[in-house]
This record gives C-alpha cells, structure tokens and sequence, in this order.
C-alpha cells in the first residue's frame, strides 16, 4: 500500500505542484529547470520507484523510435486539426505563409511540458516577429488542452492531436512499456486526459519546418525530461 501511495505521489505532486514550479525569472535555460525537477524528484522519492521510470525510457528509446522518425530533410506531413476553441486549422496553410514550430506535448498533467510551454510562451512574440507560428499538439483532450492553456497562460495554437493519430505519422507516437502502464492507467488516469484507453504518448518532439514544407530543425528524445531549448529553436527560425 505505502508503495502504492508513493507512485501516486510521484504522479500527482509532479502534476499539481509543476504550475508554481521554474517561475523564477532569473533562470537562465530551460534545461536548467529541467534539470531541477528531475533532480528534486531523486531525492524525494525511492530509488525502486525512479529507476522504474528510467527503465521505462530506455524501453523507449531501444525501440529506435528517435533515428526512425521524421528527420531533417523530410517533407512535413500535413494534416487538418481542431485546438481547444473549435477552430480548425490546416498545417501546410500555416506553412505557407510562413515558418512553423510545431511541438508536440504529452499533456498538462505533465511538469516538464508545463515548463516547456512556459517557455515558449516567452518566446512567443519574437517567434512571431520572426515571421514564424508556434503550434503545439497534444493527445489531451481539448477541454484538458484548454485548462492547460489558462493554467499556464498560453496565447499559441493549440491543436488536438486525437489519438496520437499525426504523431503516428511523424514516427513519434510510443505505446507505454509494460512496466509503468499501471501507473499511468491506474494512478494518473492517463485515459480520462486523452478520452481513450490507449497507453500511447508522442515524443515531446519539437520541428521547424519552412514554407515550402520541409523539416528544417528536428529535436527528439525518448527522454521526456529533456526538450528542445528556445534558444535554438528561435535560431532555427531565425536561419530562414
């Protein structure tokens, strides 16, 4: 029962406290509030429970999901989603008139894409004065995107990614290994997020793709504590 107790604390502590967490403006990087989480939940919870977890991502990457994805170089897939607010919106009309970021997030219950979409947020205006859009995908459902959105007042697009059915495209959608369904099935309740039963996340992949479709700057990695840092997709943006 305590061991029960403490996945599910490892779950929801991250998730409910992850909002006031990394507000500290003289943070210099992303990485480095990336790196606090990930330090401050090894000391706070056993051993057993995080290697769990780290066991989960090497699963993951073995998988060759990272190397197997769309890369560089590739054509961007286009694809019609519906965000939060009920409107639709075509990719490639996106692309079309300019570069896009298109990043993906695995749901508002998670800390480390809170901070992330903070992050971007940030970045916001001068993506923008670049000329570019950032849009964010999510498997979560579009009210829990919305909540998401106002937790962390975020003005991006927001689109719903149902099903993980683009990441799929992408290469970037994962079935949970066996080890930690349980605790996201179970304890997270990951299928009232994504209206589903599925035990699939997408990669927190970030891509810059340029106005004739094609993939310009690619970060991905089956660790979800590490995300693409503004700072380069801004210089990503920024070299078209």
């Amino acid at each position: 029962m305590r061991h029960r107790q403490t996945l599910t604390a490892l779950l929801f502590t991250f998730a409910l406290a992850s909002p006031a967490m990394c507000q500290d403006q003289t943070r210099p990087t992303l990485a480095t509030q990336l790196d606090e989480v990930a330090a401050g939940a090894a000391k706070r919870f056993p051993a057993e429970v995080l290697s769990t977890f780290k066991d989960g991502i090497k699963n993951v990457k073995a998988t060759g999901i990272e190397a197997n994805a769309i890369q560089v170089g590739d054509l961007a897939i286009d694809a019609e989603l519906t965000g939060w607010d009920g409107n639709t919106i075509k990719l490639s009309e996106l692309w079309k008139s300019g570069p896009v970021v298109l990043m993906w997030y695995r749901g508002g219950w998670c800390p480390y894409c809170n901070l992330q979409l903070r992050a971007m947020q940030k970045e916001l205006s001068a993506i923008e004065g670049a000329g570019a859009r950032l849009v964010v995908l999510t498997p979560e459902l579009p009210e829990k995107a919305k909540e998401t959105a106002e937790r962390n007042g975020l003005a991006m697009i927001a689109l719903h990614d149902k099903d993980n059915e683009l990441a799929k495209q992408y290469g970037i959608a994962f079935d949970l290994p066996p080890a930690i369904i349980p605790m996201y099935r179970d304890k997270l309740k990951l299928g009232s997020f994504n209206g589903n039963d599925k035990m699939e996340l997408p990669l927190s992949a970030t891509y810059v793709i340029d106005s004739s479709g094609k993939i310009t700057y690619a970060f991905l990695d089956a660790d979800y504590t590490k995300r693409a840092e503004p700072t380069e997709v801004m210089a990503a943006v920024k070299a078209l």
